[in-house]
């Protein structure tokens, strides 16, 4: 086992936290992640196949849906190897250079969702608000750069991020208290000043996904606005109905999200198992739930799914 306060000058692994306080407890939580693992991928895996083979699904909305499903297995898969790491081969050793890795990636992955479900958002507004026009503004062309806009502005914004911690000394013991590295963690092991690191990641926190959430929630007030216009009771309730999965999506990632942040803020006198729990939860229950709520709400979605299900069912 190496050493927990070793100097900047051997400070090239860091500890990885299981269970905190129980690393003999760490096995038990091998299978339960392995299940939600699995479900993450047999779900959105699912959501990818019935959207390509379903041509009536060939929309705007599933198109963006599939990019969610994609940025969920991606997120999940980022922290796959850390987990499997301590949970299944009680390895919680992670190289400097692999937690840098594992963190930009998280994190770029991290703002990619936002940015997809603020995609989702423009998309639920222009199908309610201009609905004769809504397959010439959302054409193939203008979703493939949306997508690719998405992508690399989580890149540009997290790639000083890595730079940032390598600049920092670590002679503090090298115990992060997660299962996987984030910015905000590594952070706290440097023995230097810090200010540079939580001033950038704080401008970035507040210019995408506080943003991203601002530019949610107004374009859901104009949508209530247009939909409370609708003379139609049945009218209002199909218009509703077609956001409904986009809101639970929206919940499941922010809600976590702002809890493990004010938990990481203002929970010091909470047990570290709180923080652990609360970190998990907030990276892998979006990508277990969403491909869930997804067909559950999405009568559409739901019907395609079963019978792509009953296909096999007939052919086996």
């Amino acid at each position: 086992m190496i050493s927990l306060n070793e100097s900047h000058a051997s400070h090239s692994v860091f500890i990885l936290t299981g269970i905190p306080g129980m690393p003999d407890k760490n096995p038990w939580m091998a299978f339960p992640l392995g299940f939600l693992y699995t479900l993450t991928l047999l779900g959105n895996g699912t959501i990818l196949a019935v959207v390509t083979v379903e041509q009536s699904l060939h929309e705007p909305m599933y198109y963006f849906l599939c990019i969610l499903a994609l940025t969920d297995v991606s997120l999940s898969m980022s922290t796959l190897p850390s987990m499997l790491s301590i949970f299944w081969f009680n390895v919680p050793e992670i190289p400097f250079d692999a937690c840098v890795t594992q963190m930009f990636f998280i994190h770029v992955f991290g703002l990619v969702d936002s940015g997809v479900l603020l995609s989702m958002a423009f998309d639920r507004f222009v199908a309610i608000r201009d609905p004769l026009h809504y397959a010439s503004i959302l054409t193939h062309d203008v979703i493939g750069k949306i997508g690719l806009a998405i992508f690399a502005r989580a890149v540009c914004v997290v790639f000083p991020v890595p730079f940032l911690i390598k600049r920092l000394p670590f002679c503090r013991p090298n115990v992060l208290s997660h299962s996987y590295c984030l910015h905000q963690d590594m952070m706290r092991l440097a023995c230097a000043s810090t200010r540079v690191n939580s001033l950038y990641g704080l401008i970035v926190v507040i210019l995408t996904l506080g943003l991203d959430a601002l530019i949610i929630l107004f374009s859901y007030i104009l949508i209530l606005k247009t939909v409370l216009g609708i003379a139609s009771r049945a009218e209002r309730l199909k218009a509703l109905n077609t956001c409904l999965s986009h809101i639970c999506a929206v919940l499941l990632f922010y809600i976590p999200f702002i809890g493990a942040t004010m938990i990481h803020r203002f929970g010091k006198h909470l047990s570290p198992v709180v923080h652990m729990l609360m970190a998990n939860i907030y990276l892998l229950l979006p990508p277990v739930l969403n491909p869930i709520v997804y067909s559950v709400k999405n009568k559409q979605m739901r019907g395609r799914v079963m019978r792509m299900f009953q296909r096999r069912k007939s052919r086996a």
